[in-house]
């Protein structure tokens, strides 16, 4: 995680830093995830696999995923916006913020900016808060999108910050959709077949046994959460975590 634009003071992508986070699903939102689900179709092969329904309606929640394209983020949006009826909260480069387009649609959609060179510690006090004011944060533990599709190794903030809100968290794995939008490329690949699976819930804050130090505390919900969701994934990308995890699943 990094620190927001708006550190220290004044607005965050054009909302001021202490106004209440917006909520609502709006009908730009809709149109983007109606959008983005023909997009997806008209490119894909996509199958989901998981109950929809398991995510929680009401309450903090964090959706952690794998990142190994341009793809993933069009395919969560897409589909948990209508499955959930809630407004999914990210946090974006705030460079995409500058685009003409791209950066009013991310400012009315949910999006909340951070400086990528910045400190870890202001955007998780902006995670922290989307969580305390009760919505759903989208995020990938690792950081940044894979080049070859297999799991990285992840930060620790998503587990720290499961563990700090007691939110829980689903894990999510999205194989294949590296092959068809690769890092790089402008443009994606038509043809290809991407699985969307969805996990069980779970809560890091509960697995984690009690009276363990902070610093062990993080390191076991990393490891648990990666672990779930390289369960998630076939062999080829479960990375480090191929021994691990159980599974493997198929594209």
């Amino acid at each position: 995680m990094t620190r927001p634009s708006d550190a220290g003071g004044g607005t965050a992508g054009g909302r001021r830093r202490d106004a209440p986070i917006e909520s609502s699903v709006t009908p730009l939102i809709r149109a983007c995830a109606l959008g983005g689900r023909f997009f997806v179709r008209a490119l894909t092969h996509l199958r989901i696999e998981g109950d929809l329904a398991a995510i929680p309606r009401e309450g903090p929640v964090i959706i952690a995923s794998n990142h190994a394209s341009n793809l993933d983020p069009v395919i969560l949006g897409s589909w948990l916006v209508p499955a959930v009826g809630r407004r999914i909260h990210w946090l974006g480069k705030k460079e995409l913020f500058e685009w003409p387009i791209a950066g009013w649609i991310a400012r009315n959609g949910g999006v909340h900016p951070v400086d990528r060179g910045g400190s870890d510690a202001e955007a998780f006090r902006l995670a922290k808060r989307i969580l305390d004011e009760g919505h759903i944060l989208v995020v990938f533990p690792e950081g940044t999108r894979s080049r070859t599709g297999e799991l990285r190794t992840p930060r620790d903030g998503v587990a720290l910050l499961a563990l700090r809100t007691g939110a829980p968290i689903v894990p999510v794995g999205i194989a294949g959709s590296h092959r068809v939008w690769p890092p790089g490329r402008k443009i994606p690949k038509p043809g290809g077949r991407v699985v969307f699976r969805l996990g069980s819930p779970i809560r890091l804050d509960e697995a984690v046994p009690a009276g363990t130090d902070r610093k062990t505390a993080k390191g076991l919900a990393t490891n648990l959460l990666m672990r779930r969701i390289a369960a998630l994934l076939p062999r080829d990308q479960q990375g480090p975590y191929a021994d691990l995890s159980v599974g493997p699943h198929r594209v």
